[in-house]
């Protein structure tokens, strides 16, 4: 049935819910790590990142002070330990419940006495303000521990960023990864399209026997597993010397993405107007004129497009870097395998997993939205008459 004058037919409504859909599946985990990385570990454990924004229940493991520079003789051989554990570690809050003993985090109430043995006590108020007696054996050596249960207010911090960008101890092998990663997918991004660009301009334009298999052939590749190729390709490369460097990553990187980049192109610029070709050649023009003057130019959308996918692509790669990138010395580590790396040596640092995972994916996204516009034109070359 004809859809009502002024009505959206039902397709176009499922269309653009699916679309939104779409949008908000990639937005939400964007958004979600954008926020975890401002975030401590105790609150990513405690609450989702949705919920950052209002108070949640925390439970903390927190030390009392130093007893042999904190102690105080209250007389009778006993000692005593005053401070408050919130001011210790800078927190803020309000204590619901505390305890000793990992077994019973809430045993006591805030204001309650809890009897640690042989007559050393602890007493913990709603402030955190804390009062520790014991004789001289128990009042010394390591702090007392002691298990909060409080509600924290939202709390954000620059301190993950200042430890993956800045800290000297692991700066270095960011920045280091960061450089690594340009240089890979700087020339594995532009070597592509320079080979691309001139095959899909013969492939388009000019006649020459096994054309047509050539384009067949071209469509093939394009669903060729990637791994199916990794293991023979190796071998190749460390036959001919080049295994193990930039320059077998750079060539990896161009041998997989030239199906794509030549069909893409190719479809792009058989849909441009044959007249202006035609009016060139009877103008004297040659085909490497015709293709630097009219068809480079002429082909920018299709061109950003392809170079939009296999920036992201290069970015974001970690198996052709872990079998082209063999070092154990690190210099050569990219991004991704940087995180790896400190998920292996800090796997329990969601908050610092979280920071290095969204400044790796910081700059795609950069390149993402400036080239963007360009997406969709090149992606749809070639579709329509």
């Amino acid at each position: 049935m004809d859809s009502i004058a002024g009505q959206k037919p039902a397709v176009v409504w499922a269309l653009n819910i699916s679309v939104v859909v779409l949008v908000l599946l990639w937005i939400f985990p964007t958004l979600g790590l954008f926020v975890s990385s401002f975030r401590t570990g105790d609150q990513i454990t405690a609450s989702g990142w949705w919920s950052s924004m209002f108070p949640a229940e925390q439970v903390l493991q927190i030390r009392a002070a130093d007893p042999d520079d904190n102690r105080v003789d209250i007389g009778n051989g006993r000692y005593a330990v005053e401070g408050n554990l919130f001011g210790e570690e800078g927190l803020q809050g309000t204590m619901n419940a505390w305890g000793t003993s990992s077994r019973a985090l809430g045993a006591y109430e805030p204001g309650e006495t809890a009897d640690l043995g042989d007559g050393e006590t602890m007493t913990l108020q709603a402030d955190g303000s804390y009062v520790w007696e014991g004789n001289d054996d128990q009042i010394s050596g390591r702090a007392q521990r002691v298990f909060v249960t409080a509600t924290q207010p939202p709390d954000f911090t620059f301190a993950n960023y200042n430890f993956v960008l800045f800290d000297e101890n692991n700066s270095e092998g960011m920045a280091r990864a960061f450089l690594n990663t340009l240089t890979v997918v700087i020339p594995a991004t532009i070597i592509p399209i320079l080979v691309a660009a001139f095959a899909a301009y013969a492939l388009a334009w000019m006649d020459f026997p096994g054309r047509a298999l050539l384009i067949a052939a071209v469509v093939a590749l394009l669903v060729v597993p990637l791994q199916l190729a990794l293991i023979p390709l190796l071998s190749l490369h460390n036959a001919i010397g080049i295994g193990k460097g930039y320059l077998g990553v750079w060539l990896a990187h161009t041998g997989f993405g030239l199906p794509l980049a030549i069909y893409l192109l190719r479809n792009y610029m058989v849909g441009l107007p044959r007249d202006i070709i035609e009016n060139a050649k009877v103008d004297g023009a040659t085909d490497f004129q015709i293709f630097t003057k009219i068809i480079l130019p002429l082909s920018f959308p299709a061109l950003a497009s392809f170079a939009i996918f296999q920036f992201l692509w290069t970015w974001n790669d970690l198996l052709v870097a872990l079998v082209f990138l063999i070092d154990a010395s690190g210099e050569t580590t990219v991004m991704t395998r940087q995180i790896v790396e400190l998920l292996g040596t800090r796997g329990g640092d969601w908050e610092i997993l979280a920071t290095a995972a969204f400044v790796s994916i910081a700059v795609p996204l950069v390149v993402f939205f400036a080239m963007q516009r360009y997406l969709v034109r090149g992606l749809l070359a070639g579709s329509v008459k």
